[in-house]
């Protein structure tokens, strides 16, 4: 049975607009919710709750706080034999107020007015009232996902350039309890370097994240995070000794899932010591070892493509070939990530169109073996170096982002094109998230309905349809299934199939590709010397007359 909450505004106090929302959240908590109205008497409330069977009482009061004091003092009086029986109490108002009725020292739960949603909604699914413990938060990222619903998780990157600065940040930040998954940034030495100590550099320690060097430095790092909120916690799968980093990670700080990218982090980017088609194998291989254990998996692919200036259509193949290498080698739960606003100068019209065409494309993978999680964040580029301008960035692209509904919002601190986040900035740019998540799901309009919108997604698809098959056709008869196949997919990437105007040069990959941003504000590959659009059978014509096996067209 559903346990009852009874609630009213107390004494000669009318203002229920607070008292009408917790119980409406109660409700979503799965409560029975009896509401008792304004201005009602002592005598009322104790009443009312020993007629409905209440597990917990609601009381509010928002005027003066010496009226409210002497109140509330003579509502514990007569409540108290209530709560001798089991009943729990709680009480909300003006901070004036709330700070008498937490002298009192009988309520369960004071709320001053301030608190986010989800907050109370935490309380209400069982949360200890004054003080936390690990347990009131799943500490597995499906089941803190179904947790928190409808509130997507926030997740943020933090690391510092010395381990005592960002020890102190992390616990501030859990103490804060507004970031659901820290998003341990570490130094490059530690992504490459961390088994061949001599291969590092003492010069580059810091640069990029925290500096660890050792597995008590990650269990230090975890241990800092058992508080407030207990957050989650999950860092980089690395550029080298994959499997060895990923069973050091999971003895040390629980990786909450797996981020790696299909093509990237490699000589191709200068990020790591594979060629491209190596690195294809270990990212494969990574993603089968996390399967096997149940653990999630994030690609974060089609962004590193968006951020070279790579063509919408472009990112959505690379968002589709993610997802069906990661169910191919044996992940569950797949965690889509979509990075908005890559390449700067997208409208949001024609961003939102990429991301809804992703989703199109993958939805159909699903199946009681494979689900997918929505994850989206703010483009790395976009923020402006004004910090003013940066926090209205932020709080827009989110809103927008928001139109997918996400699972979990990765929050790009606004000071990210000027400075790497304090602990200060990353608890700021989290509630500037919330903010605006609340006010999204408190009514945002169907933004995917816009005829604009739902023409570039059919569009979309159309094209990348176009590309995945020209891939396909790259591979001999004999490769079962050409978009796993790592000498396919290497083969696509270097003769232009999938490409980048930032890839220039590159010996590893074409980089012939032309882009702009179109009147419609989407991102098009163009013809080099008339600058007009070409659709891809049009580009994949003038890559195949370089390179034309049997029977491959586009």
């Amino acid at each position: 049975m559903k346990k009852t909450v009874v609630a009213g505004a107390l004494g000669e106090c009318v203002h229920v607009a607070g008292v009408y929302r917790f119980l409406r959240l109660a409700e979503k908590a799965g409560w029975r919710a009896v509401f008792l109205g304004p201005a009602v008497s002592v005598e009322e409330v104790i009443r009312a709750a020993e007629a409905e069977g209440a597990d917990l009482v609601g009381v509010s009061y928002r005027l003066t706080p010496e009226t409210g004091e002497r109140l509330l003092a003579e509502f514990a009086e007569q409540a108290d034999g209530l709560r001798s029986k089991g009943v729990r109490f709680v009480f909300g108002g003006t901070p004036p107020v709330a700070e008498q009725a937490a002298k009192i020292g009988f309520f369960e739960k004071v709320f001053y007015g301030g608190e986010a949603e989800e907050e109370i909604l935490t309380y209400l699914r069982g949360a200890s009232p004054n003080s936390s413990s690990e347990k009131d938060y799943p500490q597995d990222t499906v089941a803190r996902i179904v947790w928190k619903s409808p509130y997507p998780l926030l997740r943020h990157h933090f690391g510092l350039p010395t381990m005592e600065e960002t020890l102190a940040g992390i616990r501030k930040i859990a103490q804060a309890k507004v970031l659901d998954v820290i998003s341990l940034g570490i130094d490059q030495d530690a992504q490459e370097n961390f088994f061949h100590p001599e291969r590092q550099d003492p010069r580059r320690r810091g640069a990029g994240g925290v500096p660890v060097r050792s597995a008590a430095d990650y269990r230090a790092l975890y241990q800092a995070s058992r508080c407030g909120n207990y957050p989650l916690m999950r860092t980089y799968s690395g550029t080298d000794d994959f499997i060895a980093l990923a069973e050091l990670y999971m003895a040390t700080i629980h990786n909450a899932w797996c981020a790696i990218p299909l093509f990237w982090f490699n000589r191709m980017d200068g990020r790591g010591p594979w060629d491209l088609e190596g690195s294809i194998r270990q990212h494969q291989e990574v993603m089968r070892w996390y399967g096997e254990r149940g653990i999630p998996v994030e690609l974060n692919e089609p962004h590193h493509w968006g951020m070279r200036d790579a063509s919408d259509v472009v990112f959505v193949v690379s968002a589709y070939l993610s997802a069906f290498n990661a169910k191919a080698f044996g992940v569950k739960d797949y965690i889509a990530q979509m990075m908005f606003n890559s390449p700067p100068g997208l409208s949001d019209a024609m961003d939102l169109a990429k991301m809804l065409a992703i989703l199109k494309l993958i939805e159909p993978l699903q199946d009681e073996e494979f689900r997918i999680w929505r994850q989206t964040r703010t483009g790395l580029l976009s923020y402006p170096l004004d910090l003013d301008a940066a926090k209205a960035h932020l709080a827009a692209t989110i809103y927008l982002q928001m139109a997918i509904r996400p699972h979990i919002v990765h929050v790009v601190g606004y000071n990210e094109a000027h400075h790497a986040a304090t602990a200060d900035e990353v608890i700021a740019s989290c509630k500037m998230a919330r903010q605006v998540i609340q006010t999204a799901l408190n009514g945002q309009p169907n933004m995917s309905h816009d005829p604009q919108v739902r023409e570039r997604v059919e569009e979309l698809i159309h094209q990348a349809e176009i590309t995945l098959e020209a891939i396909r056709k790259l591979a001999p008869d004999s490769v079962e299934e050409p978009l796993t196949d790592p000498q396919t997919l290497a083969m696509a990437v270097r003769l232009g199939i999938l490409d980048a105007p930032q890839l220039k040069n590159n010996p590893y990959a074409c980089g012939q590709s032309v882009t702009r941003i179109d009147g419609r504000g989407a991102c098009v590959e163009v013809d080099p010397e008339s600058g007009q659009p070409l659709d891809e059978r049009q580009r994949l014509n003038r890559v195949f007359t370089k390179y034309r096996p049997k029977e491959v067209s586009p």
